[in-house]
């Protein structure tokens, strides 16, 4: 079978627009109304000049009772042509925001399938920008780019009939002025130079917008440091960017546009002597004189759909380089569901010779991460991860839930493939408590309900208890319903992570993965923090990456990794006296432990 074509540009546009079809439909019925409309004034206005003219030697013998009526005609065309254009923005807008509503939830749920490996090869305001400012830019065109394309192409059309049921030179010298006109505006903005100036355009405000997060993130260091915004090189260099594209851009156009807007600004002064030299070959015609005028009065008016035209072209190339994003999102292969879903009957975890890479496809690389892995992390046991910073052990856990896929080997949970669960039962099986908590903007209580949407109020104010942080939070303003960052209200690194805990207590899933959850805490949070950790583990799979040896000293078994191999396992009764890569790092620890910074100045001063 031929693979049909992907669709681009204005046939994309219209085929997202399509969706809500017959709301579109009716927008451009009465926009092309309101459209016919708005011309009956004008014609109004030739009747009442054709009077005026007939009767130019007699006024008292003009058929006013006529002209008075035709007043009342180009009023009630204009009212119509205003409830009309309304009506059409009620319906065009109505149809946009259900089209948005659909197609960014279309887009977070995309995202929410991708692999991580793909959120972390793209930076956040890349993708801010394209769920907000490029779906925006759909909505302007489904809402206002429609109904105006519309009423532009009704009005041109009626006009055109008009002016050649009038007279066909005069329309001819219109329609040449505005054709030129046309051709000047679209060979300038229409090009391929403009399509390639376009993509850099975005590419442009994707990566100031990324350097800008990035900038305002590391504010603290960039006060702390006395710097300026100029010091944050890459922020600056995405702004000098920008700025120099934009005076290029500029450059670049200033000649055409101009010239576009002298001469479709100048109809007049085309109709004029061609009225002249019409009137010369036929001076007697009362008729002709005041189609003339007519011309002279109507004819710049085809000016403004003509802007009107240009301004949707110019628009619609913007908005197609902002669909192009989307797709681009969207052409993202999610990760694969199994056909034939397996449910576990145990949960211990092991890992079978599983090898993995990043890869960034943006810049053809590709870091090894794990090789040839294999350990098995029993049912009801703490199974601790350790080694030196880069050796793999966040990795390994990471690929447990599937936030990546393996390349080589393969991960079992109860004996059953991870790839043949499926990915909402497998993420039900496993709770994370990361060392870099995240806390959305809402109140703690919902904080806390991530973990079970479904819970009850006791069950969270439970887990808050179990978490230890129950006490905390019934001393803010308004206890559970407290909203994070609202009014200055912020929480310490190790009052978040007990938050963090409370939503894995809440979940209870039979698998845990404990990623330096006490990396945060000073001595006092720390014990609250091994009393919530231990309400958690009961029970359950239990992996811990550490760094602070002393947390997994009592662990059932110690995997000790190095360069994204296993070098090591056993318990810690063992591996701390066996020469050995733990070793070393117990002693390491153990001599850090009795380290003072006085005890090193009177050091270097006795040298």
């Amino acid at each position: 079978m031929k693979k049909s074509k992907k669709k681009e540009g204005l046939s994309r546009l219209f085929e997202i627009a399509g969706q809500k079809k017959g709301l579109l439909v009716l927008a451009g019925l009465l926009s092309a109304g309101s459209a016919v409309c708005m011309l009956v004034p004008y014609w109004a206005v030739y009747e009442i000049l054709k009077e005026l003219l007939t009767h130019g030697g007699n006024p008292a013998a003009s058929d006013g009772a006529g002209m008075i009526r035709w007043g009342w005609i180009a009023f009630g065309g204009l009212v119509g042509g205003l409830v009309l254009l309304y009506a059409a923005l009620m319906s065009s807008h109505v149809a946009a925001f259900r089209i948005l509503y659909g197609l960014r939830v279309r887009l977070s749920e995309h995202i929410g399938r991708l692999p991580l490996g793909y959120l972390n090869s793209t930076s956040t305001g890349a993708i801010k920008k394209t769920m907000d400012q490029n779906i925006e830019k759909i909505e302007g065109f489904i809402a206002h780019a429609i109904p105006d394309l519309v009423n532009v192409v009704a009005t041109v059309v009626v006009m055109l009939v008009i002016f050649f049921s009038l007279d066909v030179w005069l329309t001819v010298i219109c329609l040449a002025v505005v054709a030129i006109s046309l051709f000047l505006q679209f060979s300038n903005f229409m090009g391929k130079r403009a399509r390639a100036f376009m993509a850099i355009y975005y590419d442009a405000q994707e990566k100031m917008s990324a350097s800008a997060v990035q900038y305002v993130r590391g504010m603290p260091v960039v006060k702390i440091f006395g710097q300026s915004v100029r010091s944050f090189r890459q922020f600056n260099a995405e702004i000098q960017a920008y700025k120099t594209f934009a005076l290029k851009c500029c450059d670049t156009y200033q000649n055409g546009m101009i010239a576009f807007t002298v001469l479709l600004n100048s109809l007049v002064t085309f109709i004029l002597p061609m009225g002249i030299l019409l009137l010369q070959a036929n001076p007697q015609s009362l008729s002709l004189a005041v189609v003339w005028l007519f011309f002279i009065i109507m004819g710049p008016g085809m000016a403004s759909p003509v802007y009107k035209l240009t301004f949707l072209g110019g628009n619609t190339r913007d908005i197609n380089e902002g669909v192009s994003r989307i797709d681009r999102i969207l052409e993202k292969k999610p990760v694969p569901e199994p056909e034939y879903p397996q449910v576990p009957a145990a949960y211990d975890v092991e890992f079978c010779h599983v090898s993995f890479s990043y890869e960034n496809t943006e810049q053809g690389t590709r870091t090894e991460a794990l090789r040839d892995v294999s350990f098995v992390a029993p049912q009801g046991e703490i199974t601790a991860l350790v080694g030196p910073s880069g050796s793999g052990k966040s990795t390994a856990a990471n690929l447990i839930p599937r936030f990546w896929d393996v390349e080589q080997g393969e991960i079992l949970i109860g004996g059953v493939n991870i790839r043949q669960i499926a990915t909402a039962k497998l993420m039900g099986m496993v709770s994370f408590v990361f060392q870099d908590t995240f806390l959305f903007y809402d109140t703690l209580y919902e904080n806390i309900a991530v973990g079970s949407p479904d819970a009850t109020k006791e069950e969270v104010v439970a887990a808050a208890k179990a978490a230890q942080c129950h006490g905390f939070i019934e001393r803010l303003p308004q206890g559970y319903e407290t909203r994070i960052g609202d009014k200055g209200v912020f929480l310490s690194g190790g009052e978040a992570q007990r938050i963090c805990v409370a939503r894995a207590i809440l979940k209870n899933a039979p698998i845990l993965v404990l990623d330096e959850a006490t990396a945060f805490a000073d001595p006092e949070n720390e014990y609250k923090m091994q009393i919530a950790l231990q309400s958690l583990i009961k029970g359950k799979t239990v992996i811990v990456i550490a760094h602070r040896l002393s947390s997994v000293v009592s662990a059932s078994q110690i995997v000790v990794m190095k360069e994204g191999r296993i070098v090591q396992c056993g318990r810690h009764e063992v591996l701390s006296v066996a020469d050995g890569t733990y070793k070393k790092m117990w002693d390491a620890y153990t001599s850090a432990c009795h380290w003072t910074l006085n005890k090193k100045i009177k050091e270097k001063n006795r040298i």
